[in-house]
């Protein structure tokens, strides 16, 4: 059984800055690909970020790229996203996302990831 546990999120200002962290366990981590995505409330589920099996590749979404930054430990099963220059917009539930397929090329589809932790409610104050 796949499990994911996200940390890391909170009330910051306009501007700042936080790191989200998602830890798996439950089958070999460096296998997969990784993503995060948000739901805004009212709002369908959009895609954040995701990162390859070995960390060599990653997408972002236009709204977040420059700006935020997934990296990922294999030693520690862990992926992180690092968020800078936040805005209220960004404001969402933020969930991390484990593929289905071993060894795959990145998708940016949720129909794709087959395990999905609870999230992480991350605000953003004008």
């Amino acid at each position: 059984q796949v499990q994911l546990a996200e940390s890391g999120g909170g009330l910051v200002q306009a501007g700042g800055s936080l790191r989200l962290s998602c830890a798996a366990s439950g089958r070999p981590f460096s296998n997969y690909n990784m993503a995060w995505f948000r739901q805004a409330p009212g709002k369908d589920r959009e895609f954040v970020a995701a990162i390859s099996w070995n960390g060599g590749s990653s997408s972002y979404a236009n709204s977040v790229k420059g700006r935020f930054t997934l990296s990922r430990d294999n030693t520690k099963s862990t992926v992180y996203l690092q968020m800078t220059s936040l805005k209220p917009e960004d404001t969402a539930v933020y969930s991390c996302a484990a593929d289905r397929v071993r060894f795959a090329a990145i998708g940016t589809s949720s129909g794709r990831y087959d395990y999905w932790g609870l999230g992480t409610q991350v605000t953003v104050s004008s």
